[in-house]
Formats: structure tokens, sequence, C-alpha cells
């Protein structure tokens, strides 16, 4: 089973990702890897406590400047980044507001940037570049015509949509799919001349965050037109997997970020163990530890 739709609309075969290639003209196939098991593959030389170590510090870049717009709310990337309060529900699934941090989360799309078109779920990520965005590496078949539209909400792209140029992946993915590292970190071209990150900003990596983590979970459903959030406490699921409780995540939510309260670091996505979960109400993600960050240093 699985947490997304597919390119085509249909939820695909587990498969595993091609490393850094070009999207403009390239027809790059994901290969089928089986069935999970109830424990993923370990890894001798990864941490294995109950803190994920930290192997590159992930530090948010200064806010860039506001763009000129028309319309008469704020800037995105000039909004402070929002706080949850003491009161918040936890393991509640709600309509994610429109502010700052969710406006760098977005739908991914095969085709025209409209209803019944995407298919997961991705976010902008901080780099030196300004032009990468994160998702689960099981969402992709080929990045030839695949969009990206951050803040995207009932057929609208406020912020534009952006084109997918790379994939980059982990070797345990390309190798034989291991669900410890589906995550993919993509490369998105300019608009306009401008960057992704300098449109809504980005949040940066984290791979120090604690098992149980308070975190904010988002996701685009494959068959509805606005963000899904909701806040719990996450779990250690198995020593590189990470757990959260949150209902009524289906298809299409696979990519969505988890997104640490405290620091506001991406510390996970909607992947990894049973692609992401086979049940809506439970969502997994592979741990981030110096994997990713050593794919972050590739892709910048």
């Amino acid at each position: 089973m699985g947490r997304h739709t597919g390119q085509d609309g249909h939820r695909p075969l587990r498969t595993a990702a091609l490393t850094s290639f070009l999207a403009l003209g390239a027809v790059g196939a994901l290969t089928a890897a089986g069935l999970l098991t109830a424990h993923p593959p370990r890894h001798p030389d990864r941490p294995s406590s109950d803190t994920v170590a930290l192997a590159v510090p992930a530090t948010a870049a200064p806010a860039p400047t506001p763009p000129p717009s028309p319309s008469p709310s704020p800037s995105p990337a000039a909004d402070p980044a929002p706080q949850t309060s003491p009161g918040t529900p936890l393991g509640v699934t709600t309509t994610a507001p429109d502010d700052a941090e969710s406006r760098r989360v977005g739908a991914l799309f095969s085709g025209p940037v409209a209803p019944g078109h995407h298919f997961c779920t991705a976010s902008v990520i901080d780099s030196p570049g300004r032009n990468l965005i994160l998702t689960a590496a099981h969402c992709l078949s080929t990045a030839s015509g695949t969009t990206f539209v951050p803040g995207y909400r009932d057929g609208r792209a406020p912020y534009g949509s952006w084109q997918v140029t790379k994939i980059y992946t982990a070797d345990g993915w390309r190798n034989s799919g291991d669900p410890d590292e589906d995550f993919a970190i993509l490369a998105v071209a300019p608009r306009d001349g401008r960057q992704i990150e300098d449109a809504v900003g980005g949040n940066p990596i984290g791979t120090h965050a604690s098992w149980t983590a308070l975190t904010r979970l988002y996701g685009y459903p494959a068959n509805a037109e606005l963000p899904l959030l909701c806040t719990n406490t996450t779990t250690r699921q198995d020593t590189y997997q990470r757990r959260i409780d949150c209902p009524a995540f289906p298809g299409g939510t696979s990519g969505g970020p988890f997104v640490d309260t405290a620091t506001g670091e991406v510390i996970g996505v909607i992947g990894g163990y049973q692609q992401g979960g086979d049940t809506a109400d439970t969502s997994y993600s592979a741990a981030f530890d110096h994997t990713i960050a050593e794919l972050l240093a590739e892709a910048s």
C-alpha cells in the first residue's frame, strides 16, 4: 500500500529512483522493489540512539526581501513563522491556515495545474541556491513534466508553478528502494528571474530532532484542493523510522513535511515504512540524519 497516487493518477508499485538526473528530455523510470517488511533494514554506520545525530548544522537563511505584488496581503516570506499555542488540540486534522509556513508547502503536478492533477506533496527547503524542494522518493517516476505549486489552494497557484529539473536520491533508495532513505530533494528552475525560496521562503532541514518532537504535519490529499494540517508528538517506529498519529491523511499526502514546532525545521516527510502508512490515520517518515544532510550538500 502507500500514501500517494502517482503521476498518472494511480498508485504505482514500490519504486527506486535515479539520482541527480536532468528532467528535460529524461525518461527516468523507477524500478520495482517489492513489499516492505515490518522491520526495515538496519544500517550499522548510522546512529541508533534516541536522538538522531547532527550531521551538518542547518541554519535558516535571513528572510528574503518581499517581492512586489499587487496583492493586498503581506509577502509570505516576510511573515513570522507560526507558533503552536498551548491550546492547540493534538491529533486533530483540519485545513491548514494560509500563513508563511503553509505557503512553503505545495502540491506536485503532472499536467495542468488544476483539480485532479496533483499526486504528491512537497515543501521548499532552505539551501544556498534557494532552488530546492523536498518530497518522498517514492513519489516520482520521472521529473519530466513535473511541476511544483507552493501554497496551492482551490485550483489557484498564488506563487506560481515551478518546473522540476533534477531529482536527488540517496544510494540506498536508488539501489534497493530502502524505506529508510525514502526522501528526495528536487531542484526547480527559476521563474521570472527569481528562485522559489525568494518567493515563499524555505524551512531548514533538521537532523538532530528528538524522536518525541512536537510536530506539524502537512499534506495535500489527491482528491481535495486544500492542504491538511495536524499537530502531534512523534514517536519512534523502528531504528530509522519516525511515526505520527494524525487522522485522515489519505493518498496524495506522501512527501508532506513534518515541521518541528520548536525550531521550524523539517524533520521528516510522509513516506518510509509502508510508503508512509497503510492507514490514513498514522504516517511515517524515514529518520533524517547524516544521509539527508549529505544529499542536501550534493544538491546545493
